[in-house]
């Protein structure tokens, strides 16, 4: 039942700080999707809310797009991702859980540095993100926090970030979602999930303008730090199963 709360929380915990400032609900939400469901189905749930987040936050942001930037992220994410879902198929359960919790924690002390980032710029440096991006979203459910590298390397608009990674993330997610399949878990289950999404996005638009930004992002790394670290210990502790 801690488990099942703790899942909850991550979903609406993350889609209110993904409206907020537009990535962290990956970030939140799947390492404890990961230790309540397993890692494939975690992370597969992870990628289908993920995407229809996504699109729930581009219809409000489309405006402030660059196509061009997203397609040239895009492109060798979709090359890197059937590598990703190879290994995600041929692992063993509990170096998976290890592979996931260790890539949200580096992800996670990524973000925590990356404000002042400068390592992935120009047209190289988008295609080593959307690579990287690519392979730890069908990995780890975790695409955003080499975008916000890149992004930061670039010194992005604000505005502009949040809606071009919106449109990468929905295209990566879904092609995840195409290379692993749809996560097996019960009807009942997925509809309370959309519903506590949904939830979120409401409470993100409504705090969006109303919280510090820096407080924000300082609770969503300690929140998925716990979360990495748990799904590590929990891979270390199932390694002899």
């Amino acid at each position: 039942m801690l488990q099942l709360l703790l899942a909850s929380a991550g979903v609406l915990f993350g889609a209110a700080t993904q409206r907020t400032t537009g990535l962290g609900f990956a970030l939140v939400a799947t390492p404890f999707l990961v230790l309540v469901l397993g890692p494939q189905t975690g992370v597969t749930l992870g990628n289908l809310l993920s995407a229809s987040l996504c699109a729930l936050v581009l219809t409000r942001t489309w405006r402030h797009l660059d196509v061009r930037r997203a397609a040239l992220l895009a492109v060798p994410a979709l090359v890197v991702i059937p590598f990703g879902a190879y290994v995600v198929r041929t692992l063993p359960q509990s170096m998976l859980l290890v592979l996931v919790g260790g890539l949200a924690v580096v992800a996670m002390l990524l973000v925590a540095g990356s404000e002042r980032a400068a390592v992935l710029r120009g047209r190289v440096g988008a295609v080593v993100a959307g690579a990287l991006s690519g392979f730890m979203n069908v990995t780890a459910g975790l695409g955003g926090p080499m975008i916000t590298v890149h992004a930061l390397s670039e010194r992005w608009e604000p505005a502009r970030f949040v809606a071009t990674a919106q449109a990468y993330l929905l295209v990566v997610n879904c092609a995840s979602l195409a290379a692993k399949g749809l996560p097996a878990i019960p009807l009942w289950t997925l509809a309370a999930a959309v519903v506590i999404l949904l939830l979120g996005a409401v409470l993100g638009e409504r705090v969006a303008n109303r919280i510090d930004r820096r407080v924000a992002h300082r609770l969503v790394v300690v929140v998925a730090l716990l979360g990495g670290l748990a799904a590590i210990v929990r891979g270390l502790l199932t390694a002899g199963d």
